[in-house]
C-alpha cells in the first residue's frame, strides 16, 4: 500500500482504476493499494457468525438509545477509553460466567444460605437459584441478591428439605442483553 502526501497528481484522488488499483483518503492522505479479491462465497459458519455479529449491532444501538442503559454503557466506555455503542456490542457477544457455587452452609433448612460468584465483562442482571429433590420434584426456586461489588450472589432458602441425597441445584445467570449461562451441582 503506498501514501502520497503531497503528490499534486494523486491529491485527493479516490475510486478504482480498472479492475487494479484503488484511491481512497485516509486521514488527509490519499491511499493507493491493490483491488481488493472477494471470496466465492461464504461458509455456513461464517453466515452464522456474520448473522450474529448483526445481531450484536442491532444490540448496541437500541442499549445507546435507550435511557436506561446508555447510561451505564456510557460510564464504562468512558473509563475504558471506548464508546457506549462498543462496549453494548461486546457485552452481546460475552456471557455470564458462574465461577463458584458455595454450598457449604446449606443444609436444606430455611434461612440457609447459598453464595454465587458470577462474573461478567459488564454486567449480571439475575441469578436465579434452583433447588430440585433426586426424583426432579422442585424443592423452591428464586431470584438471589447482590452485594455491594455485584460479583457474589447470595441466595437465602425459604424452604425445609428434608434429605439433600441426590438433590441438585441449579444456577442461572443472565446480563443486560439477555445472555444466560446455566450450571448445576449436586448437593
Amino acid at each position: 500500500m503506498a501514501k502520497s502526501n503531497n503528490n499534486v497528481i494523486t491529491h485527493g484522488l479516490s475510486g478504482k482504476i480498472g479492475d487494479l488499483l484503488v484511491f481512497r483518503q485516509v486521514r488527509g492522505k490519499t491511499v493507493v493499494s491493490k483491488m481488493p479479491q472477494m471470496p466465492a462465497k461464504s461458509s455456513e459458519s461464517q453466515q452464522a457468525h456474520h448473522r450474529r455479529f448483526q445481531q450484536g449491532v442491532l444490540y448496541g444501538k437500541a442499549a445507546v438509545n435507550d435511557p436506561a442503559t446508555s447510561g451505564l454503557y456510557a460510564e464504562r466506555a468512558a473509563a475504558q477509553k471506548r464508546t457506549a455503542f462498543n462496549v453494548a456490542v461486546a457485552d452481546f457477544f460475552n456471557a455470564p460466567d458462574i465461577e463458584h457455587v458455595d454450598i457449604s452452609d446449606y443444609t436444606g433448612q430455611p434461612g440457609d444460605i447459598i453464595r454465587i460468584r458470577v462474573h461478567d465483562d459488564f454486567m449480571v442482571k439475575s441469578v436465579t437459584v434452583n433447588i430440585a429433590n433426586a426424583d426432579g420434584s422442585l424443592v423452591e426456586e428464586g431470584e438471589a441478591q447482590p452485594d455491594a461489588s455485584g460479583y457474589v450472589w447470595t441466595y437465602t432458602a425459604t424452604q425445609a428439605n428434608e434429605s439433600l441425597d441426590g438433590d441438585r441445584i441449579a444456577i442461572s445467570a443472565s446480563d443486560m442483553p439477555g445472555n444466560i449461562t446455566r450450571g448445576e451441582q449436586e448437593l
